[in-house]
């Protein structure tokens, strides 16, 4: 089973990049669960939500407390919550930001984790470019798949295809596009 946790904020869209997640593995044949944590909810507030995907049933419901991917859509919170608490050995980290894991202050974690399991994506700068609002969920799912290999972005795009039409459908997997792209140039990988 791969776990997922989504560190964000209220009103970054952290519940339906978790839905899209899951819908987008599904599409791949995997069964898969998303579900959000709330505490306060309001805008602005911490949010985290929860994602699994496995060949098999999954039984558990509980919050994933040893993620094997973290996705951080908002950088802030890595100063105010423990957002890499429970991380697997070989885990994934993935952090909405223009600036390198290093500038972040996260060489540590990029000493620590396998080389390219630590990398950020300007997520809501392309979500302002082409949807016009600060949503980086479709960045962040796109990157994770880049990151990966667990989806395609293709799937990641029609998962989004599937619950949104027209311009935010099509907004969205133009974002998508952009991320996966940026993290396969991160890895080094031509073919993005």
């Amino acid at each position: 089973m791969f776990q997922i946790r989504i560190h964000g904020r209220g009103g970054q869209g952290v519940v339906t990049a978790a839905e899209m997640l899951a819908l987008a593995g599904f599409m791949e044949g995997h069964q898969a669960q998303a579900f959000p944590s709330f505490g306060s909810e309001r805008t602005g507030a911490p949010v985290v939500a929860f994602a699994r995907l496995s060949p098999k049933e999954i039984r558990l419901r509980e919050p994933v407390l040893e993620p094997d991917v973290v996705l951080v859509q908002d950088r802030t919170l890595l100063d105010s919550v423990d957002v890499f608490a429970g991380l697997k050995p070989e885990g994934y980290v993935l952090i909405n930001s223009s600036r390198s894991p290093e500038e972040l202050g996260l060489g540590e974690l990029v000493e620590r984790l396998p080389a390219g399991h630590v990398l950020t994506v300007p997520a809501t700068h392309y979500a302002l470019e082409k949807i016009g609002r600060p949503l980086p969920g479709a960045a962040m799912l796109a990157g994770f798949a880049a990151m990966t290999g667990m989806m395609k972005l293709e799937s990641v795009q029609a998962a989004y295809n599937a619950k949104f039409s027209g311009r935010v459908a099509q907004a969205n997997a133009d974002v998508a596009e952009l991320a996966f792209r940026a993290v396969k140039s991160s890895l080094g990988e031509e073919h993005a």
